[in-house]
């Protein structure tokens, strides 16, 4: 990471923590009353290849043992209205700005991925983990949608886990590798303003 895309990532992370503080409370406030503890879910993810990390969201499914992995049909029992309002505005990744400012991510970069993934793809994400992962990036925006629907339609952990190897793995990191070959300040700063109103956008 160079010293100006850190800079980037220090001074706008302060500055969008600062903003959307009264959000975060709102938000922690509501999960409370609705959901009750925990609020915060930590789930251990890569920032290289041997290097692992506490990933911080705001929790959106009911605690369950055994719930590790990617999110797919299968769990849609384990979230409530609120959990799944949450996940579709990607509200609940808003702490990761914490994840920022410690370093262990970027604003802009690859989702960091779970450990059982590196180890299954290690030349893969040896080339995409060259970039310092991200809370958004190319293919958070272009991907993110396909992929949601591909897991939507699983019904078991093992359909999700086998569909999000074969289907979604080999294309983020095709747009991954794009993001990395063409990765610069203004880049990053297109990516942070096409996040910032896909809300307000039809997909």
């Amino acid at each position: 990471m160079t010293p100006a895309k850190r800079a980037l990532d220090i001074v706008a992370s302060l500055f969008l923590g600062l903003l959307l503080l009264p959000v975060i409370g709102l938000l922690i406030v509501l999960l409370l009353i609705r959901e009750g503890r925990p609020i915060f879910y930590v789930s251990e993810r890569m920032k290289t290849p041997t290097q692992g990390f506490g990933l911080i969201k705001l929790r959106t499914m009911h605690v369950r043992a055994g719930d590790g992995g990617v999110t797919g049909g299968n769990k849609q029992a384990t979230m409530s209205r609120l959990h799944q309002a949450l996940r579709k505005s990607r509200a609940d990744e808003l702490p990761q700005l914490w994840n920022v400012l410690r370093g262990d991510i970027s604003l802009v970069g690859p989702r960091p991925p779970l450990r059982r993934y590196v180890e299954v793809f290690p030349d893969l994400y040896a080339r995409v983990l060259q970039s310092r992962p991200g809370i958004t990036g190319l293919a958070s925006l272009v991907f993110h949608g396909h992929e949601e629907r591909l897991l939507a339609a699983c019904t078991s952990a093992t359909e999700t886990d086998v569909v999000y190897r074969r289907r979604c793995i080999p294309r983020k990191a095709r747009l991954d590798l794009i993001y990395q070959r063409r990765r610069s300040l203004c880049f990053d700063l297109a990516l942070i303003g096409r996040t910032a109103t896909k809300p307000f956008r039809r997909e």
